[in-house]
Order: C-alpha cells, then structure tokens, then sequence
C-alpha cells in the first residue's frame, strides 16, 4: 500500500490527528513537519496516478478544491505566496496529492540564491527536524484556523 493510501487509511479510521475536513475529492491535512508554517496537504481520496487519468468533470473539481485550499492557508497563515507541489514519486507508489506551502521572505534564510527559491533549497534535515513538528495544541490552533477559512470559501 502507498503512503498517501495509508494515511487515507487511518484517516478514515478516525486516526488521524492532521485532518483538518473531508472535500469531495480529498482530504485537507496539516503537514507533519511546519518550518514553512500552515504546509498543508491535500490528498486525493482514491489512488490514482496521474491527473490525466481523471476524468474531465472529477479533474476539475479536484483541482478547483485545491486551489481553494490553497486559498484558505494562504488566508489562515499570512502566505505572502503560495507553492503548489504535486509529486508523486513518494514512498510505496505514487498517489495523487498535494503539498501546499505558504512562502514568505526569508523562508529559506540564505539557501537557494541568496535565500531565494523553492523549499528544496532548504535543507531537509532542517526542514524536517523534531523541531519543526506541532505539538498537540499547535497542531489544534492550526487546525482550527484552516477550517474557519475554508468554511468561509466553501
């Protein structure tokens, strides 16, 4: 089973303590790890491989979601911009899924060019340090933040 279906998984189970609300296509989740505060995710609910494969009315609409999630964190954590990643080459297949990171000057201190670039040019084993996880009441704030805007949007 892929990453993303796992979490999906656990999410469904009511185990997952980063969901923030179910869309029609996928799942809003707070990122385990917030050096860029608000990195939020947005799972597609089935696994899928490629946007392509969607068809054309389920693509829309997943798209559509995302950029209103997108919207939302921009709106809940004070993005200056937002990044929008939609890799899929994780651990244990690929799965449609986003990552949503609200930017701001100095986000990635003098990495990249002269602190200037996308979040890869800041170092992984900072970015993914103990340090940058939310504690449970972090992680709550935050929750309720996002929501707030995306039940404005929605």
């Amino acid at each position: 089973m892929c990453g993303v279906c796992e979490r999906i998984k656990e999410t469904k189970a009511g185990d997952n303590p980063f969901l923030v609300k179910e869309l029609e296509t996928g799942y809003v989740v707070i990122g385990d790890f917030q050096h860029f505060k608000g990195y939020t995710l947005f799972l597609y609910k089935d696994h899928v491989v490629e946007l392509f494969d969607l068809d054309k009315e389920t693509r829309a609409k997943h798209l559509y979601e995302m950029t209103l999630v997108a919207e939302a964190v921009k709106n809940a954590f004070g993005a200056e911009k937002m990044n929008y990643e939609c890799l899929g080459n994780g651990e244990g297949g690929a799965h449609i899924h986003w990552h949503l990171f609200p930017r701001r000057a100095g986000d990635i201190d003098n990495y990249g060019n002269q602190g200037k670039g996308p979040v890869w040019c800041y170092p992984s084993e900072k970015m993914y340090a103990d340090i940058n996880r939310p504690n449970s009441e972090e992680l709550e704030e935050m929750k309720t933040k996002l929501l707030c805007e995306l039940d404005k949007l929605l």
